[in-house]
């Protein structure tokens, strides 16, 4: 009869504990079945699940074990494992596996408590948590404003009510000021190719169209129409050629003149950056204007950008677009379009926005992300980041910070 043991070993981590060991299951010829390591602050937890051949004798090896965990100061114990609850667990090696991201300025006993509580409702089992963001310094949030965390759970399951999970979540994050991913561990998920991004209060801090009323002194009134598409009574096309029309006149010295205003969101460039070191595609898909947007594509060396031309006669706004407006549903079939050009399915792309505008991009991506954005996206969204700047979309798809920076070094030195 063979025997299954689980060996566990924990005490102070330092070079050399793992092989100290795995050399004397190596004296013994054992098979190894499963093996886990974590070291939390220099503190070793070391799983390894063996098997012992059939004829041989455990004993002097549990002994072996023993003597040296003694000699290692280290903390050995040995859980034997029945054959029924062994292939028990080998069975269930098909179920569905997901990814918990938490995302914060800060991570609290609160937060996690609250998550864990609603993974245990819904029968989830916890198979491993990591740390994608750096060590954390001690300074207070006023000293250190971009401080990011974030820690990955992995578990294994069905939920029983996915839609109610989700509900569950946004509750925790609107409560508790974190931002909770759910997405299924799929080979999809470390395989994206292409980002897409919403311009205006995305990519960039502020609306640009608000920007260009305010020069042409009109800002109440496209605020107005603004606020009447809000609440649906406008539509957006007609919202757009409305406020577009209050543009006429303007010079078009003022756009270079906002151009010069604009400001990147937070993480924009580190973000872009870090995509282009791992091979993603990039564009931008705006209902603001290709001026901008082409200004944004130089700047951080998009690949792409679709927006609406501003047509400009004689140094002056027409107040009058060329071509078709970029909506919401135009949005959606340019990522498709961009995607098969690209030779990539909807399942390797990543939608980023804010706006009602970008809920049918959001909605085919493969990763949808409601960005800073108001409760409804936020709730129709496949995912959202709120506390984070743009370069938290890097955690929803597991690049470590330790992984950004290497890549972003990696892009600054140069090449032979």
């Amino acid at each position: 009869m063979r025997d299954i043991i689980l060996i566990q070993v924990s005490g102070n981590d330092r070079p050399g504990l793992t092989a100290a060991f795995t050399r004397i299951l190596a004296q013994y010829h054992l098979n190894i079945l499963d093996m886990g390591q974590a070291v939390i602050h220099d503190t070793l937890s070391l799983g390894i699940l063996v098997e012992v051949p059939v004829g041989a004798q455990a004993a002097p090896m549990l002994k072996d074990l023993l003597f040296e965990a003694h000699k290692l100061n280290i903390s050995v114990r040995f859980r034997p494992i029945d054959l029924p609850r062994y292939e028990e667990w080998v069975a269930g090696q098909g179920k569905d596996r997901y990814i918990i991201t938490l995302l914060a300025r800060r991570i609290t006993a609160s937060q996690l408590s609250a998550v864990t509580a609603v993974v245990a409702d819904n029968d989830l089992n916890i198979d491993n948590i990591n740390r994608l963001s750096g060590r954390v310094r001690l300074d207070d949030e006023e000293a250190n404003p971009d401080a990011r965390a974030c820690i990955e759970i992995s578990v294994r399951g069905e939920p029983k009510d996915v839609a109610a999970m989700r509900a569950a979540f946004l509750d925790i994050a609107n409560q508790q000021n974190v931002d909770i991913a759910f997405q299924k561990d799929s080979a999809f998920r470390r395989n994206r190719r292409l980002v897409v991004f919403d311009m205006d209060s995305t990519l960039i801090e502020s609306e640009v169209i608000d920007e260009l009323a305010a020069e042409a002194g009109v800002g109440e009134q496209v605020s107005a129409i603004t606020e009447q598409a809000m609440r649906g009574e406008l539509d957006f096309d007609e919202s757009f050629r409305q406020r577009v029309a209050l543009l006429k006149g303007l010079d078009a010295a003022a756009l270079e003149r906002v151009q010069q205003r604009i400001r990147l969101t937070e993480g924009a460039e580190r973000l872009i950056g870090t995509l282009k070191a791992l091979g993603y595609r990039t564009a931008i898909l705006s209902g603001g204007f290709t001026w901008f947007g082409e200004y944004l594509q130089r700047l951080l060396g998009i690949d792409y950008v679709y927006a609406n031309q501003l047509e400009i006669e004689n140094g002056q706004v027409t107040g009058r677009v060329v071509g078709d407006i970029v909506n919401g549903q135009r949005k959606a079939s340019l990522l498709r379009a961009i995607a098969a050009q690209e030779g990539i399915s909807l399942e390797q792309t990543i939608a980023v926005g804010d706006g009602a505008n970008d809920l049918p991009m959001l909605g085919i991506a493969g990763l949808g992300i409601a960005f800073r954005a108001k409760p409804l996206v936020k709730e129709n969204a496949k995912q959202a980041i709120s506390t984070l700047g743009l370069d938290g979309v890097l955690y929803l798809i597991g690049v470590r910070d330790r992984d950004q920076a290497e890549l972003l070094a990696a892009q600054q030195r140069p090449h032979a």
